[in-house]
């Protein structure tokens, strides 16, 4: 096998990774929405928008470890606001998974900030480095 057709082998298995952590995304948000009304006792708790975040945290460390692209590193937080807006949208007969209240700012929040947060150190530190040779 010749080097240029290994290449695009590789570049076919990175795309593939890439979409399937898009997907990933999209499933996490499902999923945040989907516990979003949790109560722990008689208290509304929460807790998906914290673990959404620590997910796509990861779903971009590995998104950035294999493309080194920020634009492309940002697809699974494509897939999870792809996700929170479907699930806004109302459904047949007007159902809407998320409601407007205090949790899916909760959840808007805790599950966006972090990997944002996350992208912008790891472009920085990209930026350093190049910087430094």
């Amino acid at each position: 096998m010749s080097g240029h057709a290994g290449e695009s082998v590789v570049t076919g298995v990175k795309a593939a990774i890439l979409a399937a952590l898009t997907l990933d995304g999209f499933l996490c948000a499902l999923g945040a929405v989907l516990f979003l009304p949790a109560y722990l006792g008689s208290t509304p708790f929460p807790v998906s928008g914290l673990v959404a975040g620590a997910a796509n945290v990861l779903l971009v460390r590995v998104a950035w470890s294999v493309s080194r692209d920020g634009g492309r590193a940002a697809l699974p937080l494509a897939g999870f606001a792809l996700g929170l807006v479907l699930a806004m949208l109302g459904g047949p007969g007007g159902d809407v998974l998320v409601l407007a209240d205090w949790r899916l700012l909760v959840l808007v929040a805790g599950g966006l900030l972090p990997p944002i947060v996350q992208l912008f150190a790891l472009r920085v530190r990209r930026l350093t480095a190049l910087g430094s040779r």
